[in-house]
């Protein structure tokens, strides 16, 4: 009888194993490729006019962009560190924070469905989780930022362990290599599983150091300064000069915002070059018709925009982001106005993978506003930073809260999209602030937020720009010195 028993459950178990496999083979790969700090209008397909990105424009032509995809903000200054940790647990800023240790990650949980996992470039989180994400891993960057050309690069062992770092080329250059080679010798292998290929470069980020063929490539006086540029935040609101907010001085000037944003721009057109490089890669493999392509990046940035460089704000060019999806069962040439987060990508990439969604998360499955069967997942959207500022906006109307200084700002963002104008203090406006006061105070509980909106320590608004201080950090390599700091040498 025992001897039936276990021939009986050794044929189901074939029988799974055979049937799982069929069905892992009918999946679609993933491929993830991650930006780093890249505003949602630094794209051609944006309508940027001034910036060449011709390979994720097509991407964007053979899928769906969303135009209103945010991160949902940070609890310190790098938020490159939450906004990965909410994107790969797909939950929320408060539910995460930045730690993802013990976490169930979108690239772990694809891999119980039977997928190849593989992951390269900027890991901001902890070592251990990469080690429990991604099966294989080559040229692994663990860290916030680096100098481009002397990255720190790390491959994953044989016993799923990180190795020690190794300086082996450009930043762009070398994810891109890592993950053409993977996708090569996935090719070349059985194909019987599906991959999730996770791509995480660290441009667009400063240093803006582009490879020496790409500098120049947009001379600074070509590129327009921001439609809401000033020389200075009119008031203070949080830590003014934050180590990206002194990468230019006060008060800022048209020409080295244009020059910010030309080597900026410079990045992002080497890493598009590189998108196309990995695209042919998969077509040439003929890996590329049924590959789930999703272009998205980590956070905006400001350049120049209401006279800040950074991203530590909740001003639409720091906290929207691009998303782009094309693949099979997606949509072609479309554009979306839903309001989405970043950590909306989990339940979206397994719905579109025919995965169960799991329940203990918070984003919202995309695929019925991507096909069309719905507006949207979400009537408006909450953003932080810090214990300093929070806002929240609808399809039509944005509030930004300061409560630490007890100011207020309300834009109309289909009349003022640069947020230029603001109506709060009208008083015909009132009843729009008490409205989106109360819109604020109801994601403040169900996010689980735990900021005082009411504090009792009133502070002061005015500062004095004479006293914030420029001052380089240890990544910015001679070139970025002598442009934006005036110094010849590191050891000033």
């Amino acid at each position: 009888m025992k001897t039936k028993t276990k021939l009986f459950t050794g044929i189901l178990l074939v029988l799974f194993s055979i049937a799982f496999n069929g069905q892992a083979q009918n999946k679609p790969n993933i491929l993830f490729l991650f930006a780093d700090d890249q505003r949602a209008d630094a794209l051609g397909c944006a309508g940027n006019l001034y910036i060449h990105t011709p390979n994720i424009d097509k991407l964007a032509e053979r899928g769906v962009r969303f135009s209103n995809s945010y991160v949902m903000g940070g609890h310190h200054g790098a938020i490159c560190a939450p906004s990965r940790a909410m994107l790969m647990s797909g939950k929320s800023l408060f539910n995460v924070h930045d730690r993802l240790a013990g976490v169930q990650t979108m690239p772990r949980y694809f891999s119980e469905y039977g997928y190849v996992t593989f992951g390269t470039g900027k890991w901001h989180n902890e070592k251990s989780a990469f080690e429990a994400t991604f099966q294989k891993g080559k040229n692994v960057f663990l860290g916030g930022m680096s100098d481009h050309f002397n990255v720190p690069a790390r491959d994953m062992g044989a016993d799923g362990k990180l190795g020690e770092p190794q300086s082996k080329g450009y930043s762009t250059d070398i994810f891109a290599e890592a993950a053409m080679g993977f996708i090569n010798e996935y090719a070349n292998g059985d194909r019987n599983k599906p991959f999730f290929c996770y791509v995480a470069f660290t441009a667009p980020h400063d240093p803006r150091s582009p490879r020496p063929d790409y500098i120049g490539m947009y001379p600074d006086e070509s590129i327009p300064v921001p439609g809401n540029f000033k020389k200075l935040h009119p008031f203070a609101f949080d830590e003014l000069a934050i180590r990206d907010e002194n990468l230019a001085p006060w008060p800022r000037t048209p020409e080295i915002i244009q020059a910010s944003i030309a080597d900026y721009y410079a990045l992002i057109s080497h890493l598009d070059d590189k998108v196309g490089e990995i695209v042919e890669t998969l077509i040439k493999k003929d890996l590329f018709e049924n590959t789930i392509i999703v272009y998205a990046a980590d956070n905006g940035l400001a350049i120049g925009s209401h006279g800040l460089i950074g991203k530590q704000n909740l001003y639409e060019h720091s906290v929207k982001v691009p998303v782009i999806i094309s693949g099979p069962g997606i949509p072609k040439e479309k554009v979306n106005d839903a309001l989405v987060y970043l950590y909306d990508l989990f339940p979206t990439l397994c719905a579109a993978s025919s995965l169960p969604v799991p329940k203990e998360i918070d984003g919202k499955n995309l695929m019925p506003v991507i096909k069309g069967e719905k507006a949207g997942v979400r009537n408006s959207l909450f953003t932080a930073y810090r214990n300093t500022v929070r806002a929240v906006r609808t399809d039509e109307w944005k509030l930004i809260r300061y409560p630490q200084i007890n100011f207020t700002q309300l834009y109309n963002l289909k009349s003022d999209p640069l947020e230029l104008n603001n109506l709060a203090s009208l008083p015909e406006q009132k009843p729009r602030v008490d409205e989106m006061m109360d819109l604020l105070k109801e994601w403040v509980v169900e996010s689980n937020d735990t900021i005082n909106l009411n504090p009792s320590n009133i502070l002061p608004m005015d500062y004095d720009y004479t006293k914030l201080k420029q001052k380089a950090d240890i990544h910015q390599p001679e070139y970025i010195l002598n442009k934006y700091f005036g110094e010849p040498a590191k050891n000033k």
